[in-house]
């Protein structure tokens, strides 16, 4: 007996508007730039409006439709088809505005009770990847999602993926103390090395069951099903449910982009045919059934433990690895930049400025900047709007640049409240160190751990760096305190005791900032 677990990627990005600055001039000259005037600058809602209705007339409804007749014809038979769908909150947003039918169907798919509906990131986004101690970012928009199907569908999803099935122990481990009972990612070959992917597992280091995907026969429908020079083409649902019945193991997890269905494969393919018949031929067979992520990993012990360390992180995505988004230089440019942007939209606490940046977490802006050859570079120029790569970059940095001058233009306006909430990364945080260049063990991340540090840290470096200009250095390039360092620089040059030196740059913080 086996489980065939079908689930379905459904996610669209906001595209950037690469006339950006142009509409932005025109912005200018009718009045005061406002947040939300930034968004409708940034991003290109004309294509992003044309591509949901294009979508969702060649896939969403009718692809959504054939399933709901599926789960309807099998409903009261002893094998009733169920599927899975993992649907973004930025595509949710869009369909809402643009084709609320495909919402409708969408709820009529959860009043079934044979359909699980899968958490992810609310914008599909690389936030697992941020350089962040606390997953801060991960666990919010993974929150967020999870409140958008409260509400929209009333479900509390059971399983998880991240964003395009990147995967590493410690993505399992968080997702496991979220409460969540399975994981889905890729079945790459050389994680599972002699072991097939149609089997349960456990992630290491964590109580998570895992679902790996067999990328093999997934593919065979989401990237060769209308390729004439396959050996295997034409693909019938009679010869695919065939491959599935002769399948060995417990379970045949098969994940594919929704859009699959009629958009990468257009309807004259016979990919909805295909779609609508597939469900017969396998529960023709005996020993197949269909089912739910969270049902097979109740069903199924783990048969072992998935070890993937994070400096080994997997994907779905070209060489299954993180390439996709952060393999050349100016991918993680653009990521750095990105991240660098959050500890001050955080400290803003400005809802339209901080929807705009998480905006720009949506992992489809680095994709597009990717730099590959041959048919991973194919499917590349196949989902990007753009010429190439580096047209691509400079678009998304030309947004990210005039979201910076917005949160620029914003501190100054309140620069000292911003000071006192800006709780900074590792990389930013400042590290005290002896006058030896032994580092002391203290480390300050915001301005309120620096005065508490200032208070215990040995006194010789607190000396050390005021005369080398330091703390000088940190206050005007991180937090933009300029009056605060002109202050630390006049004293500088006194001749000041140790312990001096630790009182009078301590008053001085106080004298601008309070005790924060």
């Amino acid at each position: 007996m086996a489980d065939i677990v079908f689930m379905f990627e459904v996610h669209q990005p906001y595209r950037l508007d690469r006339n950006a600055y142009n509409k932005l001039l025109e912005k200018a000259l009718r009045g005061r730039l406002e947040p939300h005037d930034l968004e409708d600058i940034i991003f290109d809602n004309g294509l992003n409006k044309l591509v949901i209705e294009r979508a969702s007339t060649k896939c969403y409804i009718p692809a959504t439709k054939i399933i709901l007749e599926n789960i309807k014809r099998y409903a009261n038979s002893n094998k009733p088809f169920k599927v899975a769908y993992s649907i973004s909150g930025v595509f949710i947003e869009q369909v809402k505005t643009w084709k609320p039918e495909v919402i409708d169907l969408f709820m009529e798919l959860r009043e079934t009770g044979m359909v699980e509906f899968v958490e992810q990131t609310y914008y599909h986004s690389m936030a697992a990847f941020m350089p962040l101690n606390d997953w801060a970012e991960l666990r919010e928009q993974i929150l967020e999602h999870r409140r958008v199907m409260k509400e929209l569908f009333d479900y509390e999803p059971k399983s998880i993926e991240n964003t395009e099935f990147s995967y590493n122990n410690d993505i399992a481990w968080l997702f496991s103390t979220m409460g969540y009972k399975a994981v889905l990612t890729e079945g790459v070959d050389w994680v599972l090395g002699w072991r097939s992917p149609n089997y349960v597992y456990r992630a290491y280091g964590s109580d998570i069951k895992v679902l790996t995907r067999n990328y093999r026969l997934s593919d065979d429908i989401g990237y060769r099903f209308s390729d004439k020079n396959w050996d295997q083409y034409p693909l019938t649902a009679d010869k695919y449910a065939s491959w599935l019945a002769a399948t060995p193991g417990d379970v045949v997890f098969l994940a594919i982009d929704y859009e699959t269905f009629g958009e990468h494969h257009w309807p004259e393919t016979g990919i909805h045919e295909f779609l609508r018949w597939l469900p017969g031929e396998i529960l023709k067979y005996n020993h197949l059934y269909t089912s739910t992520p969270s049902d097979v990993v109740d069903k199924y012990p783990a048969r072992d433990v998935i070890d993937v360390p994070p400096w080994n992180t997997i994907s779905w995505a070209d060489e299954r690895d993180l390439s996709a988004w952060l393999g050349n230089h100016m991918q993680r440019n653009a990521f750095r930049i990105l991240v660098d942007l959050r500890p001050y939209v955080k400290a803003l606490d400005e809802p339209e400025i901080t929807r705009i940046w998480k905006l720009l977490t949506i992992s489809d802006h680095l994709y597009y900047i990717a730099t590959k050859f041959g048919s991973i570079e194919q499917v590349h120029s196949y989902f990007s709007p753009y010429k190439n790569a580096p047209d691509a970059y400079a678009i998304y940095v030309q947004a990210l640049s005039l979201l910076a001058g917005l949160i620029a233009e914003k501190i100054e306006q309140k620069k000292y409240d911003v000071a006192r909430k800006l709780v900074l990364p590792m990389n930013k945080s400042f590290y005290f160190y002896k006058p030896t260049g032994e580092y002391t063990g203290y480390s300050a991340s915001s301005i309120k751990e620096f005065l508490e540090i200032i208070s215990k840290a040995p006194a010789e470096s607190i000396l050390y760096h005021l005369k080398r200009r330091d703390f000088q250095a940190w206050f005007r390039s991180v937090f933009g305190l300029d009056e605060i360092a002109d202050e630390l620089d006049k004293i500088s040059s006194q001749s000041l005791s140790a312990e001096e030196a630790r009182k009078t740059v301590s008053d001085i913080i106080r004298k601008f900032l309070g005790s924060t």
